[in-house]
């Protein structure tokens, strides 16, 4: 796939996530709309991430020629950083999804 593709599927995956996190019609405190805000910005960090890790592999493993940033490194050490950059993904999609959700008003602790 041609670089042109991969910010295609980044456009597309924003634009997506601006979509669904946009909220034109429901009014809240501003605890509400701070707590919105933080998980939106959080999945798109999780986007960008998972993102990046699949842009490395496949540049890295599938077009060998086509090192990734017209860096030669070492696939183990490509495998370390895309495999760090899917857990950070996976962190920041969690605690997304968690800040995104609607607050519980009488929460048992």
């Amino acid at each position: 796939m041609d670089l042109m593709d991969w910010v295609v599927i980044l456009a597309i995956a924003l634009t997506a996530i601006a979509f669904f996190c946009s909220r034109s019609g429901r009014k809240g405190s501003l605890i509400d709309r701070a707590r919105h805000a933080h998980g939106t910005r959080l999945l798109v960090q999780a986007a960008l991430a998972l993102w990046l890790a699949l842009l490395m592999l496949v540049r890295s493993f599938v077009m060998p020629r086509g090192a990734t940033f017209g860096l030669a490194l070492n696939p183990r050490t490509v495998l370390a950083v895309a495999f760090a950059l899917v857990v950070m993904g996976g962190i920041w999609l969690f605690r997304a999804s968690r800040l995104l959700k609607p607050r519980r008003i009488f929460s048992a602790f």
